[in-house]
């Protein structure tokens, strides 16, 4: 794993670090582990762990007897979800909010940041919709003009957005860290130095990134990042978050209005003491009632990449990416659309088979759970992925490609 987690950016685990991820894979992922399962499909979704699970049904244990519910562990279980969100990110805790989904911190982007009639929206094309549909409706309803740079063949043209971002009146640029369908990751510290330099708002779509990859947010000139956590932080569905660059909070007003945006709202004693000011963090963002029992299962899932490491699962998830590249070297047959730059690569790999669909229907049937998206396959493995799950999908493809 040495040379693949150099070219990562991590420096190599030592041979504890692996033990340890190994013991914890074996602990938390029994069911993904079991004989006949061989899941490839993270993109997608993200298996629960074992401690994810037990939390989520102590959780609602207790939530069927609501009396047992203190106010103090209900809010507090979602400030300790904001710390390990902040931790992970490289940021403060008040710079997150916690969402249900990415696609609800990405409208908060697309309706709070102060745009006006003939302000430009950047983005790149093959964006997730998630990430192209909120800026459509921002142009249909306030006159912004949303624009997007065609790609080179399926990855993002990089040196074209920077480009752009001197055409008149460019305000925003919204782009995903990763690539959906061919998991290509852009240079966020470029971008993110470009836009500042021009005083352009810089959004990031981070929910195919984080995870795979780790992120610093605190050495990165990113405004408002966006993430969902039922994919590569293996969380339950109705997690997500959004991070709001502390020097921005008090600059934007939320577009929806929570009963708990407000300061002094944690005190329940005084609810008709109506005082319409804002939180001075991002908790002005949230609109309560959170699934707090989903949170709770977020928490233990991020204990575990705690306790691997972001670098050393990221790290391993880059091991596999190179093992897929290296294997399509010697099988000209098949084309993979992802970047073979190491820099540029995910926890994404895109290969295209000579029948896609086909390969896809014998890789189902085998119990090969993977995707296929725009006419490739996408394979996604983890951390907690046996590299001989990672060569048994292989082989499936090879046999799919005769």
């Amino acid at each position: 794993m040495a040379d693949v987690a150099a070219r990562a950016g991590h420096p190599a685990p030592d041979a504890a670090a692996i033990a340890r991820l190994e013991a914890v894979a074996a602990r938390e992922f029994p069911r993904v582990l079991r004989p006949g399962v061989t899941f490839l499909n993270n993109a997608s979704t993200g298996p629960l762990p074992e401690s994810a699970l037990r939390a989520l049904a102590d959780f609602n244990a207790m939530r069927a007897e609501p009396w047992t519910i203190s106010q103090d562990f209900q809010f507090g279980t979602v400030a300790r979800s904001r710390e390990l969100l902040a931790r992970l990110v490289g940021a403060w805790a008040g710079e997150i909010a916690l969402m249900t989904n990415t696609s609800y911190g990405l409208n908060l982007a697309a309706r709070a940041l102060p745009l006006r009639p003939g302000d430009v929206v950047l983005s790149s094309d093959r964006e997730f919709p998630s990430n192209i549909y909120p800026w459509m409706a921002l142009e249909r309803s306030r006159g912004v003009r949303f624009e997007r740079i065609p790609c080179v063949g399926r990855l993002a043209d990089e040196a074209a957005i920077l480009a752009a971002l001197d055409r008149p009146g460019v305000r925003v640029l919204v782009l995903s860290w990763v690539s959906f369908e061919t998991g290509y990751a852009i240079d966020i510290a470029r971008v993110g130095r470009a836009c500042a330099e021009r005083g352009i708002f810089f959004v990031v779509d981070a929910i195919q990134g984080l995870g795979a990859l780790t992120l610093d947010l605190s050495q990165l000139p990113v405004d408002i990042l966006a993430c969902g956590c039922q994919k590569w932080l293996l969380s339950p569905w109705g997690t997500g978050f959004v991070y709001v660059r502390r020097a921005l909070i008090e600059a934007l007003e939320p577009s929806d209005v929570g009963w708990m945006s407000v300061r002094d709202s944690d005190d329940f004693t005084r609810m008709l003491e109506y005082d319409f000011t804002y939180r001075d963090d991002a908790r002005r963002f949230e609109v309560v009632t959170l699934p707090f029992q989903d949170f709770a299962g977020m928490n233990a899932s991020l204990d575990l990449f705690f306790e691997v490491g972001p670098a050393v699962a990221a790290a391993r998830i880059a091991e596999h990416v190179a093992h897929i590249f290296d294997w399509a070297q010697h099988h000209p047959e098949m084309r993979i659309v992802s970047s073979a730059e190491p820099a540029r690569r995910s926890g994404i790999v895109a290969v295209v088979p000579p029948e896609p669909a086909r390969a896809s229907q014998a890789l189902w049937a085998a119990g090969v759970a993977h995707s296929l998206r725009e006419g490739a396959i996408r394979l996604s493995p983890h951390w907690y992925t046996p590299a001989s799950h990672v060569a048994r999908a292989l082989a499936l493809l090879e046999q799919a490609g005769r």
